[in-house]
Parts: C-alpha cells; sequence; structure tokens
C-alpha cells in the first residue's frame, strides 16, 4: 500500500521534488517511513520535518489541509467565507511558501484570505482573527522544534486554536482529499520581496496583504496592559536588560513594545534577524540553556539585570535572572508565570483595579504555586486541559457569562497570557511585563531574586520537572498507548517510598481514592492523561504528546527547603523513568 502511494507521488511531482523521491527509491524503510501514514491533523494543527510524503509537511500535505479547511467553512454558508482567514507565518523554512499556498488555495475555493506581508508571532494572528471579524486563521509554524521541522496551526473564529469539535468535522473533509491536482488561485506574483512592506494591498481577487495597520491596533492594545508606568518612568532607562528572539519573528514587535514603554534593550545581534537554520543554537527553544546562551554572555558583558528569549512564533518566553551572588540563573516557566502572576494581581490589587471576580487559568500540569498565589490575592482558579485552547475557552466562556474576570494563564511550557486580546499565549506581552516588572522592584530596590525567594518562603519550596521520552519510527505511536494502558492498570499504591493519595484517569472520568476506594467523576474532559496525588500539591502526571510521538512525564513536589523538595522530585521521577525505559 505504501509503495503505491509512493509511486503515485513519484508521477505526480517533477524537477527537485521528483529527484529528492527517486534517491529513496531503493529505501524501503524511508518510503514506509515517509508514506504509511498520512501527517496527523489535531486540536494543535499538524507538525512535522519538512520533506516529499503524507508524513511529512510538503506544499501537497499543506494544500490538502487548506482544502479540506475551505470545505468546512463553505459548509458553514457563504457569509462565513467572506469574513476570510487570516495567515500569518515564522522565520523557518518554507513559512512564507506554505502561507501563499494556503492562502491560493483559499482563494480558489472562494474564502477570502489575509495574507501577513512579513513574519508575524503567534499572538498577533491570533489577535488578527478577531480585530477582523475572520472564521479562522492559519499559522505556519513548528513553535521551537528543531530547524527541519515545520507547522500547520489552525485558530476558530474566537482567536483560539480550534475546537475538537470543529477540528474533527475539517479532518473528514481532509481525508476526502486528494494530494494532487488541488486548484489554486492566481496571484499578482509569489515572490516574497513583491509583498513585503504592503498594506492593503490586493494580491488578487481574494487574498489581501496587511501589515502595519493591524500592527499598531495589536501595539494599542497590548499598551493597555501596563501596570506600573512610574516605574518605568523612573528606572526605564537606567536598568539593562538584554533581548533575544533567536532568530525568530518576535524581534520586531518585542524591542517595538519596549522603546515605546520607554526601556532600554540590547538585542542579541548575532540572532537579530531571520535564519531558517537557527545557526546559532542546537534548537531555538528558551526553555533549553543553550538557546539563551548567547543573551547571558552578551549580559555579563555589559552588566545587564536580565535576559529575555522568544521562540521562533513569540509564543514562549524563556529568562534569566542573576543570583544573590550575581550569577544568571535559568528560571523555568512554573517560576516565570507565577512571578508574572503575582506581580500583575498584586499591582491590581495595590491599584484598587483588582475586580471581586478575578480568576487565574493554568493547565493540569502546571505547578500549584499558582493556586497558592491567586488565593492569596482572592482569585479564583481554574485548571484546562493541557493547550492553550483551553485557557481561551475560559476566557470566552466568562466573556459570555460574565462570571468571572480573566486576570492571566499560563502553562509550565513557558506559554503566559495577560489580557483577553488574544486567545493563545502571547511572548510579545509576556516580554512586556516582565520587563516592567522589573523596573517595577528595581524601584522598590528588591531584586528578582529575593521575590522569587520571597515566593517560596511565603508558600513553600516547588519543584518541578518534566520528562519527555520520545519513541521512534512508525511503531512509536503503538509503544505510547501499550505504556499508558499499563500505567492505566496500575494503581502505583507507593513510588519511592512515598504514598500514592489518588488516581485520575482522564481517559475513563474517573477519581480513585486510595484511602477508601472511593470512585469519583472527573470535571475535566475524556483525554489520554493518568494523574496521581500523593501530598500537599504534589503529583505526578503522565500523558503522551499531542503533536509528537514523545510521551510526557511530571512530577511535582514542594518542601521547605530547595534541597529537600529537589530531592524528594529526583527520587519519584527516577522511579516513574524506571518502569518506562
Amino acid at each position: 500500500m505504501y509503495k503505491d502511494t509512493y509511486n503515485e507521488w513519484l508521477a505526480n511531482v517533477s524537477g527537485e521534488q521528483k529527484q529528492e523521491l527517486s534517491a529513496i527509491f531503493d529505501d524501503d524503510k524511508e518510503i514506509k517511513e515517509r508514506f504509511t501514514l498520512p501527517l496527523a491533523f489535531g486540536t494543535a494543527g499538524m507538525r512535522g520535518t519538512i520533506c516529499m510524503g503524507i508524513s511529512n509537511m510538503n506544499e501537497y500535505t499543506v494544500a490538502r489541509a487548506t482544502k479540506g479547511l475551505s470545505d468546512y467553512i463553505n459548509s458553514l454558508g457563504s457569509d462565513k467565507a467572506k469574513r476570510g482567514v487570516i495567515i500569518s507565518y515564522d522565520t523557518r523554512r518554507m513559512s512564507f511558501e506554505f502561507a501563499l499556498t494556503s492562502a491560493r488555495v483559499l482563494g480558489a475555493n472562494g474564502v477570502k484570505a489575509y495574507l501577513f506581508e512579513n513574519v508575524r508571532p503567534v499572538p498577533m494572528c491570533s489577535y488578527a482573527v478577531r480585530h477582523l471579524n475572520c472564521i479562522a486563521g492559519i499559522m505556519i509554524t513548528a513553535s521551537h522544534n528543531p530547524k527541519e521541522y515545520n507547522g500547520y496551526k489552525v485558530y476558530g473564529e474566537d482567536g483560539a486554536q480550534m475546537s475538537p469539535e470543529a477540528t474533527a468535522v475539517v479532518v473528514k473533509y481532509i481525508q476526502d482529499t486528494p494530494y494532487f491536482g488541488l486548484a489554486k488561485e492566481d496571484v499578482k506574483s509569489t515572490n516574497h520581496k513583491d509583498i513585503e512592506g504592503k498594506d492593503n494591498y490586493v494580491l488578487s481577487e481574494h487574498i489581501t496583504v496587511i501589515g502595519k495597520s493591524l500592527d499598531d491596533d495589536y501595539y494599542a492594545q497590548i499598551s493597555k496592559l501596563s501596570l506600573s508606568k512610574d516605574a518605568v518612568e523612573k528606572v526605564g532607562k537606567d536598568i539593562k536588560i538584554v533581548y533575544s528572539p533567536i532568530h525568530g519573528s518576535g524581534y520586531v514587535p518585542v524591542t517595538t513594545m519596549l522603546a515605546k514603554m520607554g526601556i532600554s534593550v540590547s538585542v542579541v545581534e548575532e540572532q537579530k534577524y531571520p535564519d531558517a537554520e537557527f545557526s546559532t543554537v542546537a534548537m531555538p527553544n528558551p526553555e533549553q540553556p543553550d538557546a539563551l546562551k548567547m543573551g547571558i554572555d552578551l549580559a555579563n558583558k555589559l552588566g545587564s539585570d536580565i535576559v529575555i528569549g522568544t521562540d521562533p512564533d513569540c509564543d514562549r518566553m524563556g529568562i534569566a535572572i542573576r543570583d544573590n551572588k550575581g550569577e544568571f540563573i535559568l528560571l523555568n516557566g512554573n517560576q516565570i508565570g507565577a512571578m508574572l502572576m503575582d506581580y500583575i494581581l498584586m499591582r491590581h490589587k495595590q491599584e484598587g483595579t483588582l475586580p471581586k471576580n478575578s480568576a487565574v487559568v493554568k493547565t493540569i500540569v502546571t505547578t500549584r504555586l499558582a493556586d497558592k498565589i491567586a488565593r492569596s490575592y482572592g482569585a479564583e482558579v481554574f485548571d484546562v486541559l493541557t493547550g492553550f485552547k483551553f485557557i481561551g475557552e475560559k476566557i470566552k466562556e466568562w466573556e459570555s457569562s460574565g462570571e468571572y474576570t480573566f486576570m492571566f494563564g499560563y502553562e509550565e511550557s513557558y506559554g503566559y497570557l495577560s489580557g483577553t486580546h488574544a486567545r493563545d499565549k502571547d511572548a510579545v506581552v509576556a516580554s512586556m511585563l516582565f520587563a516592567e516588572m522589573t523596573c517595577y522592584y528595581t524601584s522598590k530596590n528588591i531584586s528578582l531574586y529575593d521575590k522569587l525567594n520571597e515566593i517560596f518562603a511565603k508558600f513553600g519550596y516547588f519543584v518541578e520537572t518534566s520528562k519527555s521520552i520520545a519513541f521512534k519510527g512508525l511503531d512509536g505511536m503503538e509503544k505510547m498507548a501499550q505504556i499508558m494502558e499499563e500505567f492505566r492498570k496500575d494503581d502505583l499504591l507507593v513510588v519511592d517510598g512515598v504514598n500514592m493519595l489518588s488516581k485520575t484517569d482522564l481517559m475513563a472520568g474517573t477519581i480513585k481514592y486510595f484511602d477508601d476506594g472511593r470512585l469519583e467523576m472527573s470535571e475535566l474532559p475524556q483525554t489520554n492523561v493518568i494523574k496521581y496525588e500523593f501530598g500537599d500539591d504534589e503529583w505526578l502526571c503522565i500523558r503522551p504528546s499531542g503533536t509528537e510521538p514523545k510521551l510526557k512525564i511530571y512530577v511535582s513536589t514542594k518542601a521547605e527547603s530547595k534541597e529537600a523538595s529537589e530531592k524528594r522530585n529526583l527520587g519519584i521521577q527516577s522511579a516513574i523513568l524506571s518502569k518506562i525505559q
């Protein structure tokens, strides 16, 4: 079967694409890898390596997915198609080409498309969906994956990633769509340089290029989220901040916002401009120490206070701060989010602008330090499934009901959102607020490191770790499924000498309490996640990744000291990993 699919592709492509496929003619393993299973399209869209094949990102898989999306939109009525789809893209290989292909397929199917004139981050795409009253959005990005990858994310009309229900319908349309022979609308030019700098430029009957006007609207909206203008005015030009976009789409929006605020910033020159090879890092992921190394080196040279780094599509932000010895340390996503949330709630309380129905939203694998902080300000805390779209759902729900006021949302994987202008994580806003927070504490003669430790001293020292285990090959997904099934059967009553209190199986939708055998139904939606509770705000969670063949293990512990919490965490983590590897 896979050989037949391979031969079909070989017969339908030409030039370099045909040469690429011809080169693997005698490599049955490679042909099997590329042509057995179609690239999965889920609620996080699709993501894969860039090469020819149904399992990969290329112009044919992108066109097919877009045709499926077009059919879905047209099924909703002609008025929906006229509202259009916003298309954004980052600095990765083939990002513009995939974006243009998407626009042309939409156009050929009678769906209006708005195409950004140049790279833009995820939050601008999310913002533009609602600002332009679009029916959907497309973001071409593989986030923080290696350079060989690219991806395709779809947003619903609320600006959040498309819901599981809508995605399921789109997938059915995609499955009925061939890879070849799809119509593409004629355009004035397919050269990226011909549209750069354009705004409200008509590229074809259904495609409009947009730029500066939307940028200005976005900047105006997020400027309203500033909380400490006096502190910024006082020390903004004196503090020293180093920023790196890590060759991604964050350079213009982040530096623009900091300049508008009056905060001085030094940019890592070698990582300033787009580079599809991400040549200065092993991986363009601000979670990785290597990604911020050049920023830290520059900060040490300049005597800077903090280092900020954003990933290629500028939805994740990493931070390095100085400890009490003057050495730079990397904060993890849980710590960054906790500090930002504490700052936002504190400043609103000080200014008398904290609503009585304030609420924060976090994912089920995010630290419970967030719960402690939020409740100390009288804010409610809501846990949602992993994926920022579920945080976006809460914003939409509360805007309609008025039951709560959204103040902040975050996930442990370095994604944060303040404000409701976007429905996805926004590293532009996060960078702006972290820089402002630095100004605020500097004006009070408080270091960020001391503030973080003040939070730990008040609520306990939380340590969170996560481990991803990759499963390669066609049987990777099957291996993950087997492991999840084993944990589903195993109650894990004791791990590394620690007694488990309960087990939540979200696939079954149940919570089992070990002390009395009680079984309750979970309020969270059904998904492939197993979570164990084993103490005061301590837990263990196991889930497959939604976008890659990886199993993710999370462990969260709490103690009175960093050392004690780390030791407890490491023991539990090692015990769990030994059951898998």
